[in-house]
């Protein structure tokens, strides 16, 4: 279980630093990636390069220092919850905000099966406007 917390914490540092690719790289070639409806990128993608498309790529290119830190880790067998804070700033309307996530991950032994995000979308929804 510390170890599947550890690789979270990695993928996290990871995305944080911009190294992409590690981040693609601990996901199943059939990882489920679904997003808060609401959420700027709702739905749900399947596989790498759909996440790396649909949600990775637009996060790149439509926002400022787009940011999401863990602050605590809860982790049983195959699931770690990792609860935290997003930030950034919207180009499009130069508007930033900050909301609380809640974010869970489930492993089939080593490689990242799913993931779901739960978070305050209207407060994303008003930095969007």
């Amino acid at each position: 279980m510390a170890g599947h917390s550890d690789a979270i914490a990695s993928l996290y540092a990871a995305f944080a630093r911009g190294d992409v690719p590690a981040v693609l790289a601990a996901f199943a070639p059939d990882i489920c990636w679904t997003e808060a409806e609401g959420f700027p990128y709702g739905g749900t993608y399947v596989g790498p390069d759909s996440v790396l498309q649909g949600v990775f790529a637009r996060l790149g290119g439509e926002w400022i220092g787009y940011a999401a830190v863990p602050h605590e880790f809860i982790a049983d067998a195959d699931t770690v919850v990792a609860l935290g804070e997003y930030s950034g700033t919207y180009k499009a309307t130069g508007k930033s905000f900050k909301a609380p996530f809640a974010h869970v991950w489930k492993f089939d032994g080593d490689r990242i099966v799913s993931f779901r995000q739960h978070t305050d979308t209207a407060v994303v929804q008003r930095a969007l406007r």
